[in-house]
């Protein structure tokens, strides 16, 4: 990863962030860029031994502090205490980055309310836990912070098949803009990035498991491509920057103009019927007893 040409050296030294889901994919990609500049990096899951190979790799390449801390994000009790391991063993948090997400696609009838409390209790309640434990402490002490968090581009759009997400996003969203003013004053700052594609294993795998139709969304895409790790890792260092104290309550979307272009996403599969329902039902769950037996393993 090449930062030389963007950010100065060591822009983030002396600077503590924790990253949820942190681990892998997009959370990992921006973990990355931000080790490279020099951030003391703390990160969330709930597979051990996921996290403890990511924590590795960016000490050797980067020589940065990296802690792991493995938990559960939907217990408000867990975050709380993650948290106060984090101020009380290494020192307060500077950054936070709200990436811990769970989805899957599925019609909305087929929905049962475990299936849709599995992505509301990550992605809605576990980021406002993770959001308000970090924020009680900065304002308990007296001190400023920053909060990012990773959204969806449906937040403007809707999306089929993905409600519980779009719903929990959406909520996200709102949670921005409402606690960057109302903690503003405080000096802590709240933003959001809307990613569009960027291809991962975890998210590939659960909302386009039959034809990932990756090729011809590149093709369709304004830029012809689709995104990359390190275009969310620049964007995310940029935003937590300290020197851009002025950027406050803003969704940035991050997706070559797709949504601009081409709409709300998972369209295609209103062609779908039951048997392709099935056939994508049966690939999600096995990817979800894969992750299942890691934890368990961890």
């Amino acid at each position: 990863m090449d930062t030389d040409n963007i950010f100065k050296d060591g822009l983030f030294a002396g600077q503590r962030v924790l990253v949820t889901g942190g681990g892998t994919g997009l959370g990992f990609a921006m973990a990355e860029q931000l080790a490279a500049l020099g951030a003391e990096l703390h990160l969330c899951g709930r597979r051990a031994s996921v996290l403890d190979e990511a924590a590795q790799r960016l000490r050797t390449r980067f020589g940065v502090t990296v802690g792991t801390h493995v938990l559960d994000i939907r217990s408000p009790q867990a975050v709380d205490d993650m948290m106060e391991t984090i101020w009380t063993r290494h020192g307060p948090l500077d950054s936070l980055v709200n990436n811990a997400a769970g989805n899957f696609i599925s019609r909305t009838e087929d929905l049962s309310p475990n299936g849709f409390h599995a992505i509301s209790d990550i992605v809605f309640r576990g980021t406002f836990y993770a959001t308000q434990a970090a924020g009680k402490r900065w304002i308990a002490a007296g001190r400023g912070g920053s909060v990012l968090s990773i959204v969806v581009t449906w937040v403007a759009t809707g999306a089929p098949f993905v409600v519980p997400s779009a719903m929990s996003k959406a909520g996200i969203d709102v949670m921005t803009k409402s606690l960057a003013v109302e903690w503003g004053p405080k000096g802590i700052r709240l933003n959001a990035i809307a990613p569009g594609v960027i291809p991962t294993a975890g998210a590939s795998g659960r909302l386009r498991p039959v034809d990932s139709q990756e090729n011809a969304m590149a093709t369709q895409n304004p830029t012809r491509r689709l995104g990359e790790g390190g275009d969310i890792g620049r964007l995310a260092a940029f935003l937590l920057a300290p020197q851009n104290s002025w950027i406050n309550g803003q969704t940035i979307t991050l997706d070559g103009a797709d949504a601009l272009a081409n709409g709300a996403y998972f369209t295609q599969y209103q062609e779908w019927g039951d048997a392709d329902w099935q056939a994508a039902r049966e690939k999600i769950q096995a990817l979800n007893a894969s992750d299942k037996a890691q934890r368990g393993a961890a």
